[in-house]
């Protein structure tokens, strides 16, 4: 489970209803909604909240950086509140199910001093690409298949 709410009141961050709502859809772990996904969920909890209100929030904790903004091969953003924990993504090329992982090792010592063409590198993302076990039509592996909303 992530500690997203924990880490939001920490910073002092005003906590209206539709504020918390939102934060409330997105904490888990594995979670990667789109914003109207966010949106279909908080409007389950709290009807009168606004599409508006959800990207503002999204935005809002965007900036904050206690909320990653994702973009996978021409599909819908998706928000990950796992935004302080170092990890890599695993996404489904059939359904866009994205998993987080922890690859071991550094990633940037695979990267050549050579290939670095100067730069001082601080950072590398990975994403893993393939079939889920459903798009696959695979036996699921020990956890199971899991959807792209799934916590």
């Amino acid at each position: 489970m992530s500690d997203l709410l924990e880490r939001l009141r920490g910073r002092g961050w005003r906590m209206t209803s539709q504020r918390r709502v939102v934060a409330e859809v997105l904490d888990g772990e594995h979670v990667h909604l789109t914003a109207d996904e966010v949106h279909a969920r908080a409007a389950g909890r709290l009807p009168e909240i606004s599409r508006a209100s959800v990207y503002n929030t999204l935005g809002e904790m965007v900036a904050l950086g206690e909320v990653a903004e994702l973009s996978a091969h021409g599909r819908a953003k998706r928000y990950d509140p796992n935004a302080h924990r170092p990890h890599q993504h695993l996404v489904c090329s059939g359904c866009g199910l994205i998993r987080d992982v922890h690859p071991t090792g550094d990633p940037l010592a695979g990267l050549p001093a050579q290939e670095r063409y100067g730069f001082a590198v601080s950072e590398a993302e990975i994403v893993y690409r393939g079939l889920c076990p459903s798009c696959a039509g695979a036996p699921a592996g020990p956890t199971g298949p899991a959807g792209p909303t799934s916590a």
